[in-house]
């Protein structure tokens, strides 16, 4: 008789814009919402983490949202739920963790944003784990065998990435997903206002050893023969060396790569070559904007990216001359911006040559600084509307202009930038450059896909 307790991994998917008119654009200009369907579409690596840190006694499943809702019934053959969400789909998991627990079965939620929105969380689940799960999952797994499962899980400690266990990838539809993720580091250094990623949990950078990373990378090759990657990092490359062992043992595994970064990355010209050798086919910059009085008070420790606004087109430059391409991302609704902007955004894209684009309303996010302060200040619109935090719907007032008109800007720009006049030039410009570029070509493999893309 299997006695094993079932544990259910559920994960929150398929996060759409509410703004009627950007989700019609999006049907007519794919490239406007390209990136946020990517996102909406990964995994849940923290939950994938979770399952590889649950012992063999229990048998666990990993569900997303979007597919349970598409069955007669919820399945209920659970012992214990455990939930993680897009914060855009906070109160959908709520009626999820609702539905569970009247069935009597326990449900745990966790991650960023239920982190930052523990008490409202706790309204809806039997616990909330606040934090790094990692340091916490066998405690409440203890708790669950026992009986005595705790309303809170928090810790003071720091969790090593050299502890990180092995995601169950092999609990995924290989048929349904065309990218995996996979943790490189945690943490960034900069402190950006709006910022609702990994530095809510952790105060400090952190990086996973090498051999981990390899072997998780070998993990999905075994169900993935050639699988693209993408970083579920912040900021990668920010500890050089590293990045640069990393890269010289992923040149020898033959995938194709994505992650985020900061405009250092161009300084450095042996990095670049490892990034090119060993697969990187895009990175994505937060450049915020092109303009200085916007970009003024958006990083809060040493406002880093006012800084490094004048080398912003020469590091993309750099950068896409190894044949990586750029795709730069702007926030729309800073409160530098003018009616202005909108021409400037397009002006910069034309003018430095990006390959891809990425344009998003400033967001304020649960936990953040920056909804601290729009809240303090009476801009918030509607408070604890966490279904429009979106990226691609207004929740804030922004400060020199209506929203009316932020919103009436951002859909001119929009069918601008991803008509197919700017999206084939910006494609043209990038080939060309290569094609005179001395530093790219070492790949033959590898040239013939891009030129051919």
């Amino acid at each position: 008789m299997n006695t094993k307790k079932h544990i259910g991994f559920i994960a929150m998917s398929g996060v759409r814009a509410h703004n009627a008119e950007l989700t019609r654009l999006g049907l007519t200009l794919p490239g406007f919402v390209d990136r946020n369907k990517i996102i909406a579409s990964l995994p849940s690596l923290g939950l994938l983490t979770l399952a590889g840190l649950t012992p063999e006694q229990f048998h666990v499943e990993y569900h997303e949202i979007a597919d349970l809702k598409t069955l007669p019934e919820m399945p209920v053959n659970f012992d214990l739920v455990a939930i993680s969400t897009f914060t855009a789909q906070f109160y959908e998991a709520c009626d999820v963790a609702d539905f569970y627990r009247a069935k009597g079965i326990p449900v745990v939620m966790g991650g960023i944003t239920v982190s930052s929105l523990r008490e409202q969380a706790k309204e809806h689940c039997t616990s909330v784990v606040i934090g790094e799960g990692e340091l916490l999952w066998p405690e409440l797994l203890a708790d669950f065998e026992r009986g005595e499962l705790k309303p809170f899980y928090v810790t003071n400690r720091e969790f090593n990435l050299a502890d990180a266990p092995m995601p169950r990838f092999d609990l995924l539809d290989p048929e349904k997903y065309n990218r995996l993720t996979v943790q490189t580091s945690r943490g960034c250094p900069h402190k950006c206002e709006f910022c609702a990623s990994s530095i809510l949990l952790t105060p400090r950078y952190k990086v996973k050893p090498v051999e981990k990373v390899i072997a998780e990378i070998r993990e999905i090759k075994k169900i993935w023969a050639k699988p693209f990657i993408e970083f579920a990092d912040d900021n990668s490359f920010v500890h050089r060396e590293h990045y640069k062992k990393l890269l010289r043992e992923m040149a020898k595994e033959n995938i194709r790569w994505f992650t985020e970064a900061d405009v250092n990355v161009a300084q450095d010209d042996e990095l670049l070559a490892l990034m090119r050798d060993s697969g990187c086919q895009q990175v994505l910059i937060g450049l915020e904007s092109p303009l200085r009085t916007s970009l003024c008070g958006v990083e809060m420790k040493s406002n880093w990216k006012l800084h490094q606004q004048d080398h912003y087109k020469a590091a993309i430059e750099k950068i896409q001359s190894y044949g990586v391409t750029v795709n730069g991302c702007f926030i729309l609704g800073l409160d530098g911006d003018t009616r202005d902007v909108f021409g400037d955004v397009l002006d910069f894209v034309r003018d430095s040559a990006l390959y891809e684009v990425q344009v998003t309303f400033l967001t304020a996010f649960p936990g953040t600084p920056l909804y601290a302060r729009l809240k303090n200040e009476g801009r918030i619109l509607r408070d604890r509307a966490w279904e429009i935090c979106t990226l691609f719907d207004i929740n804030f007032q922004p400060k020199n202009m209506s929203a009316a008109e932020l919103q009436n800007g951002f859909l001119g720009l929009v069918k601008q930038l991803y008509s197919a006049g700017e999206t084939q030039a910006r494609r043209a410009n990038f080939k060309r450059m290569l094609k005179t570029s001395p530093h790219f070509g070492r790949n033959v493999k590898r040239e013939e896909h891009l030129l051919a893309a």
